[in-house]
């Protein structure tokens, strides 16, 4: 994706292994790529917990000096974006708190929908919360419950849940992982010797060297004890009901996991290959080359490739090394954050007609300035082809989206996209194609940001269309925001 999206972060835990915070950073260095904001591990030596949480990658967070004082043979960890609440240490994760029943510690990959209702009723109750998350929701249910086993009490808590919410959970006794009801977002069980873990993708198992298992199933509580595993399934429906019902977000195995990894039990890469396949053969157009964007739309890129039997190369690099602060140079450089994220290949691109393969457009401020840089390198067409359908509508759920006045699908139409953005043509993958590719249906994933069915509804939930003049005036915002191309062609 040329405009990143930020999901809400990863999660994963470990019980049964004295090097737990050794393996729990390991397993959050593998997860990076879903947050960069903020990493914790919270670890259990017998019936104490150890914290430490820091602002910024996961290998400045931790050195070996923090990780040794991280003592026991349980710890969770987690990774973030935010989505709910600001970016500073107060809001990182997990959240440590002692009450009456002891203490607990808490990671959650997700949204939840009804916050502001809960978390309006508990402050009117009494409650003062410390964070801004709507992940400490869940601390303060557990505190007021009246329940006086612990399990007891989480599932009446997780009941009064609505949203997504993949959690890892753990107190003196258990290490607890679970899904929501509808499993929007993703949660795996392996194994490692005798210790269990949860994780959000299965590459933070592969660095281990840990087993998978299988995937957490929606409405699953899978808890660990000293002694043993056991399931549950905390939401009170038949389980076959529950398993015809679900909403796994299906922007995972477009753009967010890494492509060597499982996600809601299926092969990532050979996914995004099936939906530059089936975009090949939905959109075909004729060219010399297909180039990615870099990274996340290299295996769509190669599937289109294969399917349209046009040669596949790098027409773009891109720099991994960029931090997450740069020195911009005193003199205007038109561009720059484009051009030190990206660099066209000349000789790639010079005279060649050019089927560009990306995975979604979000407002196409950044792809508008790549297709400017493309026509520079000397291209002759520019053909954009998008490996998911137009984004329309924001995810309420755990991705940082623009709300929909922002969304450029949601204000243009496909021909005027294709003029704003000045390429030759512009094709996106059909719902139906995307649902193929994955080999899935619309009763086991949610495209919501795609088609504008929610899953979950919410009375505060906006859905109406656009007004004329909200459409209107987001326009007339991109075209002023937005400098002329020079030289086109």
């Amino acid at each position: 994706m040329s405009e990143p999206i930020r999901e809400a972060c990863g999660v994963f835990a470990i019980a049964g292994n004295e090097e737990a915070s050794h393996l729990t950073y390991l397993g959050l260095y593998a997860l990076q790529h879903r947050g960069q904001e903020s990493a914790g591990i919270v670890t259990a030596e017998g019936e104490h917990p150890h914290a430490h949480l820091g602002m910024g990658l996961v290998a400045d967070v931790f050195s070996e000096e923090v990780l040794n004082q991280l003592k026991g043979d349980r710890a969770i960890g987690h990774v973030r974006y935010s989505t709910t609440g600001s970016s500073n240490i107060l809001n990182a994760q997990p959240i440590l708190c002692e009450y009456r029943r002891g203490w607990v510690a808490v990671a959650h990959n997700g949204n939840l929908i009804n916050t502001l209702e809960l978390r309006g009723k508990l402050e009117s109750e009494g409650s003062i919360f410390r964070t801004a998350t709507d992940s400490e929701i869940l601390i303060h249910l557990l505190a007021r419950s009246p329940q006086l086993d612990f399990l007891d009490a989480l599932e009446e808590c997780l009941a009064k849940l609505r949203g997504a919410f993949s959690m890892v959970i753990m107190n003196d006794q258990y290490t607890i992982g679970l899904r929501d009801p509808l499993g929007i977002r993703p949660l795996s069980l392996g194994k490692l010797g005798d210790a269990y873990i949860f994780c959000s993708e299965t590459s933070a198992l592969d660095i281990i060297g840990a087993e998978y298992l299988r995937t957490v199933e929606p409405g699953e509580m899978v808890i660990i004890t000293k002694n043993r595993i056991e399931s549950r399934f905390y939401y009170k429906q038949d389980i076959a009901d529950i398993r015809r019902k679900q909403a796994q977000c299906i922007f995972e195995l477009v753009y967010f996991a890494r492509p060597d990894s499982y996600v809601y039990g299926r092969l990532v890469q050979p996914a995004r290959e099936n939906l530059g396949r089936v975009l090949a053969r939905e959109c075909p157009t004729e060219a010399d080359v297909v180039i990615p964007i870099p990274d996340s739309s290299i295996s769509s890129a190669i599937g289109y490739a294969l399917e349209s039997k046009i040669p596949y190369q790098q027409g773009i690099i891109r720099s991994h090394y960029i931090g997450r602060t740069f020195i911009e140079p005193s003199q205007s450089i038109r561009d720059f954050g484009c051009k030190i994220k990206y660099n066209p290949v000349r000789s790639v691109l010079e005279g060649k007609r050019i089927i560009v393969v990306d995975d979604s457009i979000v407002r196409g401020t950044t792809m508008r300035k790549i297709v400017k840089m493309i026509r520079k390198a000397g291209a002759k067409e520019i053909h954009l082809r998008i490996a998911s359908p137009v984004w329309m509508e924001p995810c309420y759920y755990g991705i940082d989206t623009p709300e929909r006045g922002r969304l450029i699908g949601a204000t243009h139409t496909l021909e005027e996209i294709q003029k704003h953005l000045r390429v030759d043509s512009l094709r996106y993958l059909s719902i139906e194609g995307l649902l193929q590719a994955v080999g899935g249906t619309e009763e086991e994933f949610c495209t919501a940001c795609f088609s504008g069915k929610y899953p979950i509804r919410w009375s505060g939930q906006a859905l109406e269309p656009l007004s004329k003049k909200e459409v209107e005036a987001e326009k007339l915002l991109v075209h002023v925001e937005e400098e002329p191309v020079e030289n086109p062609t």
